[in-house]
């Protein structure tokens, strides 16, 4: 059951695409209170002038000094052994009890524990163990400004919500389980984004690939080796001056000619696109935005002037459906060059600094030209100096054009990302209509998963950060963001041998595989490092997994289900597995155990149930064992992965190919746990059509005791058992 509740006059997202009317009586919810003056919610205030209740001297000095003005505040008391999941990209853990977390997104490039926010925005979160008579619910607040979550922080008892000015939607939903609510939730936000299937390869990134020749070394390196690759991404290198929609012909001659050629080795090449437009006369996507008002105003009207890679840029006004559909055409200029595959950045949006800022920054520096600054005067110019990008006084002199009424950038800066890719994948749709193309961005809100996904932003190389990709799965799976992944061996910092090989061994599950480093860092392709041949079976072990990994991918996002879920979702009766956060479900079979500290030869693991040990150093060279339920410490090598297997379930796979177009999904072994009879629906299709249905591509693999296979279904398969 779902109950949706508006409150003011809310901003439209989108974020819902299912008809719920709203309820007409006053908000009395046993889920979670409302202790704010309703009132007086939705008007701008000059200060606080009250105070949620039940909250001590200190809690009140801290919500203050929070929240200054806002909308609302709900609260929900928590039981003892109460949990929060949700809430999408965040730091920290699966259960989110514990810390304030912050709807506001951000270019945040150190992701450590003290942060609030990151680049997404994703306002639903599920309760399991409130101290009301609805133990559990999941919740959904759709607001397009900034929310704060306090989970337990202020007070652990107690989940507290500050909503900021302005008006917003609440949706109250119940299930008789976590996954079902999670399953109640995606039915009322749309299908999630699917791409095509070669975007389940591997991809290999860096920014700092600046010409063809560094793309074809690459190439060369991965197919002279073995080593599978479908994709190489074209950082902000590749266009001329870091224009949008360009590309520089000295280091790139012929673009269309080179896209051809990697197309004939079976590599896609997918660039970037920044959200800032240079200023430049003579540049077309820049003089059409002007000529036609395109672009984000300030106070005074004029276009808004910041400051990211290309100089002085106008941001486009993604709210603004003309303008969104203006700039998703400019795609076009690289579809008709070949290119089948975009990720947007740098589009919360990023702000190195707001001119006009700059020039009052410059105009007190001018004042001490002929006297000389005291050490007071010097740090207060280091300071402004330090804190020129993405400053909150900036973003609110920008403004937005929203069904002809000129709005605020900060009430609606979690959209601006979403509204990009929306762009994007508007444009798709009507330029490549029969074809899927791959798209993933950066910034996000609830919504933005159904035209692109996701990766986990500009992560570091630290042993923290695959614990971290790890415990983002879920929680991103359950606000519809199914295709995702992290840089595999970290984007900042310089990665190890060993940490390569660990993350790989989680990046070989995630439906987004790239490996992706920042300039300066260490190089971390595979063939910069020893031990080539266990990245070559590793990352093989992928494309061998892709009948599995495809099919349940598909499953969740035409199912509405997620394709990782904590053991707290599937074994809800467990104490001990609610504990457990290190381990997950990767679709209906098997669960992932990945090592992530430094030097360790192995890892505890718990299985809520017996489970059969997989312990693979590639498709062909594996051992296997069955363990009961419990505690086990489980040694894994540098080169192996750890993957547990349910009984009566099976997990087909297939041969490794350099590239996803090579994989005979047709002739399978099956890894299983028989006891008594296992079956498994595999999904396949042609990989790039749209219009994916689950009815006409599921085809029926059965297992039975005497060791017997059975297939039902469209596909003609050839299946045998894997005899570990």
């Amino acid at each position: 059951m779902i109950r949706k509740y508006v409150f003011g006059d809310p901003i439209e997202t989108d974020a819902v695409t299912a008809r719920i009317p709203a309820e007409t009586k006053e908000f009395t919810e046993d889920h979670i209170r409302l202790v704010k003056d309703t009132e007086k919610a939705f008007a701008p205030a000059g200060g606080m002038g009250w105070i949620p209740e039940g909250l001590d001297a200190a809690a009140v000095a801290a919500f203050a000094q929070r929240e200054a003005s806002p909308a609302a505040v709900f609260t929900c008391e928590l039981a003892d052994d109460g949990r929060i999941y949700g809430l999408g990209e965040n730091i920290r853990g699966i259960n989110k009890r514990g810390w304030i977390y912050e709807s506001n997104c951000s270019d945040v490039p150190n992701h450590t524990e003290e942060k609030r926010s990151l680049y997404g925005a994703h306002n639903f979160l599920i309760v399991d163990g409130a101290a009301t008579p609805a133990r559990r619910f999941g919740l959904f607040l759709d607001a397009s400004q900034k929310v704060t979550f306090d989970c337990g922080y202020t007070d652990r008892r107690r989940l507290t919500i500050t909503v900021g000015e302005g008006g917003f939607t609440l949706y109250i939903l119940e299930g008789d389980s976590l996954s079902g609510i999670v399953r109640e939730f995606r039915s009322i936000i749309g299908r999630s984004y699917i791409p095509p299937k070669w975007a389940f390869g591997y991809g290999q990134s860096r920014w700092g690939y600046k010409c063809a020749d560094d793309v074809r070394e690459v190439v060369r390196e991965h197919r002279e080796n073995g080593v599978p690759l479908d994709s190489v991404y074209l950082d902000i290198d590749y266009m001329e001056r870091y224009k949008d929609f360009t590309v520089n012909e000295e280091r790139f001659p012929d673009f269309p000619a080179f896209v051809k050629e990697m197309k004939e080795q079976h590599i896609h090449l997918v660039p970037i696109i920044d959200a800032g437009v240079k200023i430049e006369d003579g540049y077309p996507v820049y003089e059409e935005g002007v000529k036609n008002g395109y672009f984000c105003k300030n106070e005074d009207g004029d276009n808004f002037v910041g400051g990211v890679w290309p100089g002085r840029v106008h941001f486009p006004d993604m709210l603004n459906p003309e303008a969104r559909k203006w700039f998703g055409g400019w795609y076009k200029v690289l579809l008709d060059a070949g290119i089948d595959g975009f990720w947007n950045d740098m589009n919360e949006p990023a702000l190195f600094y707001a001119e006009k800022h700059l020039e009052e920054i410059a105009g007190e520096i001018r004042k001490f030209e002929k006297d000389k600054l005291n050490i007071g005067q010097v740090l207060t110019l280091q300071a402004q100096f330090m804190n020129l990008a993405a400053r909150p006084e900036d973003y609110r002199t920008i403004r937005h054009n929203c069904g002809g009424k000129m709005i605020r950038h900060d009430y609606v800066h979690n959209l601006y990302g979403y509204n990009m890719t929306r762009a994007a994948g508007e444009a798709f749709a009507r330029l490549s209509p029969e074809k899927r193309i791959l798209l993933f961005s950066r910034a996000s809100y609830i919504g933005m998963h159904r035209y692109g996904g996701i990766w986990m932003g500009d992560n570091q190389s630290w042993w923290s950060h695959i614990l971290m990709n790890l415990q983002m799965l879920p929680s991103l799976n359950m606000c519809g963001f199914l295709y995702t992944g992290a840089d595999l061996g970290g984007f900042g910092s310089d990665t190890t041998e060993d940490m390569m090989l660990r993350w790989l061994e989680l990046g070989i599950f995630t439906p987004l595989m790239r490996n992706h480093s920042a300039i300066g860092t260490r190089r971390q392709e595979f063939y910069q490092f020893g031990d080539k041949e266990s990245f070559r079976r590793i990352i093989g072990l992928r494309y061998a997994l892709l009948p599995y990994l495809y099919s349940e991918f598909m499953k969740a996002a035409l199912g509405g289900d997620m394709m990782f879920m904590p053991p707290a979702f599937v074994w809800p009766e467990d104490e001990m597995a609610a504990q457990v956060e290190d381990q997950l479900m990767v679709g209906e079979s098997i669960m992932i155990a990945p090592v992530y500290r430094q030097n360790a030869e192995g890892r505890y693991v718990y299985l809520p149930e017996t489970m059969k040990l997989y312990r693979m150093r590639g498709a062909d060279d594996m051992d296997a064992e069955i363990l009961p339920a419990g505690h086990h410490y489980v040694r894994a090598a540098l080169n192996e992965v750890l993957i547990f297997v349910r009984a009566d379930h099976l997990v087909p796979m297939a041969a490794p190919a350099e590239y996803v177009d090579g994989v005979d999904m047709t002739k399978l072994t099956l890894l299983h746990f028989l006891k008594k009879e296992a079956v498994y629906e595999m999904y396949d299709d042609d990989g790039e059509s749209r219009g994916e249905t689950l009815e006409g591509h599921l085809t029926e693999i059965r297992l039975t005791g005497d060791g017997a296979v059975r297939v039902n279904g469209p596909a003609l398969l050839s299946c045998e058992m894997m005899s570990v």
